[in-house]
Order: C-alpha cells, then structure tokens, then sequence
C-alpha cells in the first residue's frame, strides 16, 4: 500500500540540488520577491506528475499533511493529486470535498504560487463552479491576498472554455487597477483566451478599458491580433 512515507521516500531519491537552486531563482523566492522562502528539492515536473499518479489513492488527512509543507514540490503533488481526482470523479460529494479542501488551503496560504494555483484551479474551483453561484469568486478577487486573486481569475479558465465569459470580463474589470504583474499576466491571459473564441467579445471590453490597462495586461491581451492591430492598441489608436 502506497502511504506517505513511501512517497517521501520516493521524493528523496530524485532531490537535485542543482535543479532546486534554479528553480529558486525562477519561482522568486528571495527575501521581498512574491515566493520568499519557499523551499525547492529540484524534482521536474514530469517527476511530479509521475509521483502523484502513483499515489492518487493518498487520504485527504495525508494530503493536507503534504499541502501544509514547507516543500513546494510536495504541494505541487498534493494539488495534482486533487485534480486528477477531482477530474475522474462524477460524485458531486466527492467533488466538493476537494473544492473545500482547496479552498481552505488557499486561504491558509498553502497555495502561494502561481504554478500551484495554475495547475489545479480551473479543473478545481472552476469546475466546481461551473453550474452554480460563483460569488467566492467575487471576494476572492477583492482579497488582498496575491494567490487569491489569481486564483479567482484563473478559476473562469473553465467558463471561457464553456464560451461563458460573463464572470472573467467582470473580475478583469476588478482587478484592472492591480498594481502586481502575476494578476496583469492572468487577467491579460484569460482575455486572451475570450478573444481565442470570440475576438468581438474581447474587443468590446478592450476598447472600453485599454489606455488605463497595464502595459503587460494589455501586451497579454491582444498577442493573437495582428501585427498592425496590436500596435494601434500599444499607441492607443483604437
């Protein structure tokens, strides 16, 4: 039986010390930077994805043990673990579990990067909202915690997929004026992502918002357009 020393130990055998420098660096975790203190052992994520899959079977009490710790990589695996459950599951019980369980976490700050709130929020607080009142996604956006109001943009990922836009053009008009580049680039990502299935949609709320948009926000927005229309949008021609 797989258990959560065997996966500690697995964790172990492939530590790079190398790899964890690097990822230090990238994931920003010097003193002031949005990742400070956030401790790496260097495992890829092909080696974490293999490491989740086998322990899908984990308890939820093991889970929360490993999502409280101080090791990014073993709440990497916790949340893939989560979503990968989350995903073969139809038991709406089930389901929401894992999508209060994973709130909890966000708001014990145990989901404090954006690779952490990226691989499991729109299949998790997404897709859990998909069919029902998505006010958490409203206070999660007026937070003043950073992760939570990534998390409230990259959870309407799974609406915009549904060509449901409503509630990712209203949370980008929320944090429009966010002084962070993580939201710039998840607001000016999902936007994107509207303009992907419907560019009229995206245009319409561009048009209304762009000259007071931040830079990156808006250089997010429109990296589909065409050469010419993206630089009538930069030199605010539009």
């Amino acid at each position: 039986m797989e258990t959560l020393s065997t996966l500690k130990q697995d964790l172990n055998k492939l530590k790079n010390s190398e790899r964890a420098k690097q990822c230090m660096r990238y994931f920003k975790t010097a003193k002031g930077e949005y990742g400070e203190g956030d401790i790496f052992i260097g495992l890829t994520s092909s080696e974490q994805k293999e490491i989740a899959k086998k322990y899908l079977d984990l308890c939820f009490g093991d889970i929360q043990k490993l999502l409280d710790s101080e090791i990014h990589e073993e709440r990497q695996i916790s949340l893939i673990i989560l979503r990968k459950n989350f995903e073969k599951t139809r038991d709406e019980k089930k389901r929401k579990n894992i999508f209060s369980l994973y709130l909890k976490n966000a708001h014990k700050g145990n989901i404090n990067n954006w690779d952490l709130v990226d691989c499991s929020t729109p299949t998790i607080i997404g897709g859990f909202l998909i069919d029902k009142d998505r006010e958490i996604l409203y206070k999660l956006a007026k937070s003043k915690n950073l992760w939570e109001k990534r998390i409230s943009v990259l959870a309407t990922f799974a609406f915009i997929r549904e060509n449901d836009f409503k509630d990712s053009l209203k949370i980008a008009e929320i944090l429009l004026n966010d002084k962070h580049d993580l939201i710039h680039k998840a607001v000016g990502w999902m936007l994107r992502e509207i303009g992907k299935r419907n560019q009229d949609k995206e245009e319409k709320f561009l048009k209304k918002h762009y000259k007071k948009m931040p830079r990156t926000m808006l250089r997010y927005a429109i990296e589909r357009f065409d050469e010419k229309k993206r630089k009538d949008y930069l030199n605010s021609k539009i």
